[in-house]
């Protein structure tokens, strides 16, 4: 019974396990779990099935996870479990509450008959030494061969991958903490005396911001997967087709995100904090799980100091990488996700998220405050392999690039449109109030690494992503008014890290910038919009430092 059940699970690690490296290290890892188990029951065969249970939930887990996120189970997916994934989970897949209960009425009368009939006995001294080697032959295999930018992408490999992540995550922790910041004692803010970490810190009387000023109403709009792809040789475009990517002023502007190809909530967590989420190395995948609540500094904190209401609405569930807490601690008041908007998929025309926009935007009037309002655009999701709402474009005429290029190059005119539309109904629905409005790419589209270097070698692709070459990483910002004229551009670079934008919005819309704000801006200017690798991180790590000890930082 015992060899059957590691027969068992060797078939399965087989079949989703590829190369040399991969098939070692989930051997290991059986192994190591094998150990473990033994180590607490001595019974070999509870032992095997139990370990035989967890890879093959692990796998199907793992299997989830990529279908929805297009990356493999990590070990920070079980050092962060909060409520929000399980609501996420189930928000999604409802019926996955009843299968679970189905599995566990199955399993635990077969464990319990197992148990009863297990003779064997496992001496600990033994499985202990095991357990030791098979551990340390893991870290070594995974420092020797550590995993490459693209592995999590790929779909196989689930327990390999899942071990390294485990070295990676420990080592990580046991090293940095959560967050890179220089020691203690590196300086103050200049906050007020006795801020400390369980209340927001108050600024210095001078420095109180007035909430009778007049203000522009400022709008956020993050512009999925958008760049201007004309960076990319031999792509042809349609007349004026970089006119969008134009600010109010006709100049163009570079926005460098720190992420290419995938995760919008790095960027997220750049625009609504101004920190890097880089700071936080290999965690950085989950940085808005990480810092929910944890987290009192941030664009819309800031503009609620100075009267303005704030809003964001999110294209997906709430829940969703624990988006809701995330941007409910560093000041949105009101968040709108997928089930408020009275749909169950976020893919949906940029005009359904520009008309909830205007609806949002005229149930907050009855304040009569200004509005800061965060609008995320999807229709530009990948993938580009197929048409999305051909009947949005009937004129649209292909430039002649492949079909995924040209598919990519519609939506990118289906947003274009709907901007104008959305910005000429504000001008005319609202003519005495002015607004200042941001759009910027999150990242650059997946395709864009076959298209700017045509041919390259994927290894030196790979060397090229560790390393933000600035040529996949560069998307755009632009800046424009509606009854309003920005009153100062000194913060908006020609080229700036993501982590500045909250200083552009402030600094356009005539918003006083707090103690934090002001010494990013020095950072900016010193480091000529470069944030998290200026002095090669140092000015980042002691930026955290300071956050962290005037408390708008915590328990990281």
């Amino acid at each position: 019974m015992v060899a059957a059940l590691h027969l068992a699970a060797l078939a399965v690690l087989f079949s989703t396990e590829y190369g040399f490296v991969g098939i070692t290290l989930a051997l290991l890892a059986w192994v190591f779990v094998n150990c473990l188990l033994l180590l607490v029951l001595r019974r070999p065969g509870v032992a095997a099935a139990l370990a035989l249970v967890l890879v093959v939930l692990l796998i199907v887990l793992s299997r989830f996870k990529f279908d929805i996120l297009q990356l493999s189970l990590t070990f920070l997916d079980f050092l962060i479990v909060d409520r929000d994934t399980l609501s996420f989970l189930l928000s999604v897949f409802p019926q996955l509450r009843t299968q679970l209960i189905v599995a566990a009425v199955i399993a635990v009368p077969l464990l319990w008959a197992i148990w009863r009939a297990d003779p064997l006995r496992a001496a600990r001294g033994p499985v202990l030494a095991v357990l030791a080697a098979t551990t340390v032959s893991m870290s070594a295999i995974s420092v020797a061969a550590p995993e490459q930018p693209w592995e999590p992408f790929q779909g196989i490999n689930h327990i390999s991958n899942l071990a390294r992540s485990g070295v990676v995550a420990v080592s990580r922790l046991a090293s940095t903490g959560w967050i890179e910041a220089d020691p203690p004692a590196s300086g103050s803010l200049g906050l007020a005396p006795g801020a400390h970490a369980t209340a927001r810190p108050a600024l210095p009387p001078d420095e109180k911001c007035d909430t009778t000023a007049k203000r522009p109403h400022i709008i956020m709009l993050l512009d999925e997967s958008s760049f201007d792809i004309t960076a990319a040789p031999g792509v042809k475009v349609p007349p004026g087709y970089s006119d969008y990517f134009k600010s109010a002023d006709g100049k163009r502007r570079t926005m460098i995100a720190e992420a290419t190809g995938g995760p919008t909530w790095y960027t997220e967590f750049n625009v609504l904090t101004g920190m890097s989420a880089k700071s936080f190395g290999d965690l950085k995948f989950y940085v808005t799980r990480i810092t929910a609540n944890r987290i009192e500094r941030g664009l819309p904190q800031a503009l609620q100091r100075c009267g303005y209401r704030t809003v964001s609405l999110y294209p997906t569930y709430g829940d969703f990488l624990s988006a809701r807490a995330f941007q409910k601690g560093v000041g949105v008041e009101r968040f709108i996700d997928m089930a408020d908007m009275g749909v169950d998929e976020d893919m949906q025309p940029d005009k359904f998220y520009f008309d909830q926009a205007l609806k949002a935007f005229a149930d907050e009037q009855a304040s009569q405050s200004p509005v800061f309002m965060f609008v995320y655009l999807t229709a530009n999701h990948f993938p580009w392999t197929s048409v999305y709402r051909p009947d949005l474009t009937p004129d649209w005429k292909p430039p002649g690039n492949t079909p995924e290029i040209d598919e990519y190059i519609r939506r990118q005119s289906m947003t274009a449109k709907d901007y104008r539309d959305f910005t000429e109904r504000l001008a005319r629905d609202y003519p005495d109030q002015s607004f200042l409005v941001l759009r910027f790419g999150d990242h650059q589209p997946a395709i864009s690494q076959k298209l700017l270097e045509p041919g390259i070698d994927r290894k030196l692709l790979g060397q090229r992503l560790m390393s933000a070459d600035p040529r996949y990483f560069s998307t755009y910002y632009a800046l424009d008014g509606i009854n309003f004229q920005p009153p100062d551009l000194s913060s908006a670079l020609a080229t700036l890290d993501a982590a500045y934008i909250p200083l552009v919005i402030q600094d356009a819309a005539g918003v006083p910038l707090d103690p934090s704000f002001r010494e990013q801006k020095s950072i900016m200017v010193r480091c000529k919009g470069v944030f998290y690798a200026c002095k090669d991180g140092a000015e980042a790590r002691r930026f955290n430092r300071l956050l962290i000890d005037a408390g708008l930082v915590r328990g990281l």
